[in-house]
């Protein structure tokens, strides 16, 4: 449960510190280099994971929706699809 709450405590720093855009260009950046300027280190695909996530809740805060209803929205979206495979 704690790796879970480390997690969206760095969705939220990020989504907070760069727009959608910035978030994308640092996903394109670590998908063809290894490395970007918004989140170092780790495997590529724990930064492309925190990176989209992040990219969603910062979409939907310039949306006009709160930070927290926000990562609440990407909590349920996240549960919907665990819940799919699960099944």
């Amino acid at each position: 449960m704690e790796k879970q709450h480390v997690q969206l405590k760095e969705v939220r720093d990020l989504a907070n510190r760069f727009t959608p855009q910035e978030i994308d260009t640092c996903i394109t950046q670590q998908l063809q280099e290894g490395i970007n300027e918004c989140k170092m280190g780790l495997t590529t695909d724990h930064v492309i994971n925190e990176l989209s996530k992040a990219e969603f809740v910062r979409k939907r805060m310039e949306e006009g929706v709160t930070l927290t209803d926000a990562m609440r929205e990407l909590a349920k979206k996240i549960r919907n699809v665990q819940h799919a495979f699960s099944d």
